[in-house]
């Protein structure tokens, strides 16, 4: 009779778990974070997206974000045509607010890279720094001047100590012998700076500060698409990834991971499904055993 009942009980727990190890992993990928749309190879959450970018991009209560060793910060606009995004750091100083800034490095191996076109001008930097040695040739000496004209002439430089109007010479446009990109970035307290704040436009007027386009522009790698996602994509599903391997996904709107697509899925298991299914797993495995001790 022991060795009977001991037979069901294993039937029964095998019962209960291979139906809930069948149904399919429920993920939930968004085309909008906040006011900025979210394409392929971005993603909303991870398991969306292509994996590359899920340990650097996420939405955060309607705001996409992208991370790096040194901080996590704001995306204000994405061209996906061009692969180029604009990120902006809270700590980074603009005409109207200067503050003492952080560093600003893109990870090693990331599929970003940090665009030429961008403008650092380092701030409140002590006399002794690497970048004013004669011999390093490190900071732009001639467009870089009218940054730093500019830049110091707003009421913001008070925020560093400084007042509008005086001297640059504590100022540098950061011009550096091999361009800054993957693995590299700008280190303040080795450079001995306070502040640096970076320029990816003029706004149709160079000597306006107040008008300028603050951010760093970082160009992204744009070539993970493939024939498996634009099938995922024109039948309406998020082209992501799931497993240990982080095999490809298509993520359907009702939540279910298919490894094709999501035409004919339509009535596919859904989270609401999933619960109701599991409620009556449990349900009838508890009457089951309940019957089998009481036969």
């Amino acid at each position: 009779m022991l060795s009977f009942m001991y037979y069901w009980q294993i039937l029964l727990l095998f019962l209960l778990i291979h139906p809930l190890e069948a149904v399919p992993s429920i993920i939930s990928c968004s085309e909008r974070c906040g006011a900025l749309s979210v394409k392929f190879p971005f993603g909303s959450g991870y398991g969306c997206g292509h994996p590359a970018f899920a340990r650097y991009i996420k939405c955060s209560g309607g705001v996409l974000q992208f991370s790096s060793g040194t901080g996590v910060y704001t995306i204000s606009s994405i061209d996906y045509s061009s692969g180029v995004m604009v990120v902006i750091d809270p700590f980074m100083s603009t005409c109207s607010s200067m503050q003492n800034s952080g560093s600003f490095t893109l990870d090693r191996g990331s599929p970003f890279s940090i665009m030429p076109e961008n403008i650092f001008a380092l701030l409140g930097c002590s006399t002794t720094s690497a970048v004013f040695d004669p011999n390093q040739d490190l900071c732009d000496s001639g467009s870089g001047l009218n940054v730093c004209r500019g830049l110091y002439s707003c009421k913001g430089v008070t925020g560093i100590g400084l007042e509008p109007n005086g001297p640059i010479s504590t100022c540098c446009v950061y011009n550096p012998p091999v361009p800054l990109g993957s693995g590299n970035g700008l280190d303040l307290p080795k450079l001995q700076c306070s502040s640096y704040s970076t320029i990816y436009g003029f706004g149709g007027d160079e000597g306006d500060p107040m008008k300028w386009q603050y951010g760093i522009s970082l160009q992204f790698n744009n070539s993970y698409s493939s024939d498996a996602c634009k099938n995922c994509e024109d039948s309406g599903g998020f082209c992501g990834f799931s497993g240990s391997d982080e095999a490809f996904a298509c993520t359907c709107r009702n939540g279910v991971n298919t490894t094709v697509n999501c035409f004919g899925r339509g009535y596919a298991w859904s989270g609401t499904w999933r619960h109701k299914i599991q409620t009556k797993v449990y349900i009838g495995g508890f009457l089951f055993l309940w019957m089998m001790f009481f036969i």
